[in-house]
């Protein structure tokens, strides 16, 4: 019988015995061909990426093998991409699990050598001590089941196939083979980049081998297959299962919590997370994946102490200091995320998605030199052949660009250009779609000019007191505009950035009033609705440069006319008995909750939730409708908001009460029966006042800050210690 933990798949009939030493000539030829490129290989310890913004993990997987160390448990490794999740004991696809060892066996070497003088004692070893999962009773075939597994560790994939295959063809039934063969075909697809491709096959033979003899282990690694297929729901009631099997098991917990997390349970995910660390309190994966979890959330605090606690035990952890160093940058602390990405590129420097985003803090800190020449770095790693380009090269190329078009106004009077007018439209339309950058006869921006300097660092006391006065006033009135509600992080840098348009906006009507004409774009002229937007437009593009932030309306018009995914299909009826049944169930709903069951009725692809998009009756062309509040690409909500805020000042009134938790302003809005009930949920929580006098007092801020270097200047100032003070 085989040992307690492991499982036995049956006996290796005595009528193959003569082919046995034949078998073992071939593989030992073959190894002895192969041996002679690269060095020993060690067992792969790969790691499934867990967290995805933009589901890129798939996209540019990088493949690292570690060595593992000793002991019979290898060492966790790295996938490579920005969310892997390392895991932390052995990989959910590395035979040497804790699972299937017996207790108390002797320590073993897991590095694994390809001399052909050692690769039969090698076999015969872990044979011996049945250190592989599904050990028979029969010592010449766990013997040559060892042999296969040696070819897996070795990176050998597709000979370990043909060796599992040939030993099914006589035993159909050997479960041992079926799950290699299935652990093999997995991580070949993983090893050439292309994991979709042999994934089938891999979960057919662990689906054939749960039906003979139902595990923990199987279940597991079948639902890591489904996991990296993004088929999430199936995962987990894999991951569930093997858990029903055997609860101890610290890394099917946490890919159960990576289940939640990407279907947007985020609160059952953080759950997961926290019970994979009271199964193992030194798990960094979970502590990585539980501070994720928490900035998704907007818990900037919870998601701080989770990344410290995971850097606590390793300081070099890479993926770590990745995310949190993203979670930092989109929290508006430029100067503390660059720190973790040039720390994260000394520990690995090819990281695409660390070097992208050190190009990126520096050029919105007004450091163009240093931010172009770490995407130029990003753009000299270009695709393999047949391998997918990451979201990090597709984007570089257009902040290339954008980085040149900024270095080059910086001093210009903001008055004086427009962007929207002055970058090409196939340009802005490819950089919306975020498209591959192959435009047609596009002419590049100049580059670097050596007399423009880049942004210097202001201290906060080197502004005049008024000035400060106006800083910290912008920074409370931003702090008003957050959202608390799950998947917004609070950004203090669009805090900052949108207080001061919401003043801009006010002064500039107020201005109107008495003088009733602008300076735009060179022109001065009478002022329109527009130009309060294109001052939070203004600020709004140059807090976060990495989004494309542009007026629909100045893209060209056959990009206009293709649409930018606004329109999803909810349900689709090809016949007049579906379509009836359909109008049916929609004149029962009530809110937007109450169509998620209506789509699982009616769309058997919806499985966790679905995207809604609306449209707006135009006031100005009677019988045309608009996609509801899409007047930009990026950052409408905030926009819209600071210019209400500013409009209400400039009228009088000060916006005193914050957003509601759980409320989205353009939900609201589209929600709601009508403009006057959207107005009252407005009111209700705005609490608006009688504006201060102090705000006549504050000086201008089209005049404060005139060019784009004055703008990222106040935008890169620390003012929490006077500001904190002035509150």
């Amino acid at each position: 019988m085989a040992p307690a933990g492991c499982c036995c798949g049956g006996c290796w009939g005595g009528a193959v015995a003569a082919a046995d030493a034949a078998r073992r000539v071939l593989v030992l030829l073959l190894l002895g061909v192969l041996s002679a490129g690269p060095g020993p290989g060690a067992l792969a310890t790969e790691h499934y990426s867990p967290l995805s913004l933009l589901k890129q993990e798939l996209q540019h997987r990088q493949q690292q093998e570690a060595p593992a160390g000793g002991g019979c448990s290898p060492q966790s490794g790295d996938w490579g991409d920005q969310y892997s999740a390392e895991c932390g004991e052995s990989s959910f696809l590395n035979f040497h699990d804790s699972d299937c060892e017996p207790k108390g066996s002797p320590p073993c070497d897991s590095l694994l050598s390809l001399n052909t003088e050692k690769i039969l004692s090698q076999a015969k070893s872990i044979a011996e001590q049945k250190r592989f999962p599904f050990a028979t009773d029969n010592d010449s075939t766990n013997e040559e089941l060892a042999i296969a597994y040696v070819l897996i560790g070795s990176g050998l994939y597709d000979e370990a196939i043909r060796h599992f295959s040939t030993m099914l063809q006589e035993e159909p039934d050997l479960v041992s083979a079926i799950y290699g063969r299935g652990i093999a075909y997995g991580k070949k697809g993983l090893h050439i980049l292309s994991p979709l491709g042999r994934i089938n096959e891999a979960v057919n033979d662990l689906t054939k081998a749960i039906q003979l003899q139902p595990s923990a282990r199987l279940y597991r690694h079948r639902g890591t297959l489904y996991f990296i297929s993004e088929d999430y729901a199936t995962a987990h009631e894999d991951f569930q299962q093997s858990l029903e099997l055997n609860k101890n098991q610290p890394i099917a917990m946490l890919y159960k919590g990576l289940t939640f997390f990407h279907r947007g349970l985020l609160k059952e995910a953080i759950e997961s997370f926290k019970e994979a660390l009271k199964q193992k309190v030194d798990f960094i994966d979970a502590y990585k994946s539980l501070g994720q979890a928490y900035r998704e959330l907007g818990n900037f605090e919870a998601a701080t102490e989770s990344f410290q606690k995971a850097l606590l035990l390793n300081q070099n952890h890479v993926q770590t200091l990745q995310l949190r160093g993203m979670m930092l940058y989109h929290h508006g602390s430029l100067h503390e995320a660059l720190k973790n990405f040039k720390r994260c590129l000394q520990l690995e420097p090819y990281n695409e998605v660390c070097q992208y985003m050190k190009g990126l803090s520096h050029v919105a800190m007004g450091q163009f030199y240093e931010g172009i020449k770490a995407q130029t770095k990003v753009m000299l790693n270009d695709p393999l052949p047949g391998q997918k380009a990451s979201p990090e090269y597709l984007k570089v190329k257009y902040l290339r660009e954008y980085s040149r078009y900024l270095h080059a106004h910086l001093d210009t009077p903001l008055t004086e250009y427009n962007i929207d007018v002055d970058l090409p439209g196939s340009f802005k339309d490819h950089w919306a779609k975020n498209l591959p950058f192959l435009i047609e006869d596009y002419e590049e921006q100049p580059g670097l000019q050596p007399h423009i300097k880049d942004v210097l660092h202001q201290n906060f006391e080197s502004y005049k007191p008024e000035v400060q006065e106006l800083i910290c006033v912008a920074d409370r009135l931003g702090s008003l505009m957050q959202y608390e509600t799950p998947g917004f992080l609070p950004n203090k840098r669009i805090h900052r950035a949108m207080g001061l348009a919401a003043l801009e906006v006010m002064q500039a009507v107020q201005r109107t009033w008495t003088n009733s004409k602008v300076r735009m774009n060179g022109k001065t002229r009478l002022m329109q609705w527009r130009d309060m937007f294109d001052i939070a437009v203004k600020w709004r593009r140059i807090a976060d440069p990495d989004q494309p932030v542009l007026w629909l309306d100045q893209m060209p018009a056959r990009s206009l006319s293709r649409g930018f995914n606004n329109h999803i299909n909810l349900i689709r009826a090809n016949n007049p008995k579906g379509l009836l049944e359909v109008r049916e169930a929609l004149e029962k709903v009530h809110k937007v909750e109450d169509l998620l069951p209506i789509m699982k009725q009616f769309n058997t692809k919806t499985k966790d939730g679905f995207t809604v998009n609306t449209k707006v009756p135009s006031l100005k062309d009677q019988g045309k409708e608009y996609d509801g509040f899409t007047i930009t690409i990026t950052g409408d909500n905030v926009i819209a908001y600071s210019v209400i805020v500013g409009a209400l000042m400039a009228s009088g009134k000060e916006v005193a009460g914050k957003i509601p938790k759980g409320k989205l302003v353009d939900f609201e809005a589209m929600t709601a029966p009508g403009s006057e009930a959207f107005s009252k949920i407005a009111k209700s929580w705005m609490n608006l006042k009688s504006i201060s006098p102090s705000y006549k007092t504050l000086p201008s801020v089209s005049e404060t800050f005139p060019t784009l270097r004055s703008m990222i200047e106040v935008l890169n100032t620390d003012s929490s210690p006077r500001c904190l003070k002035k509150l």
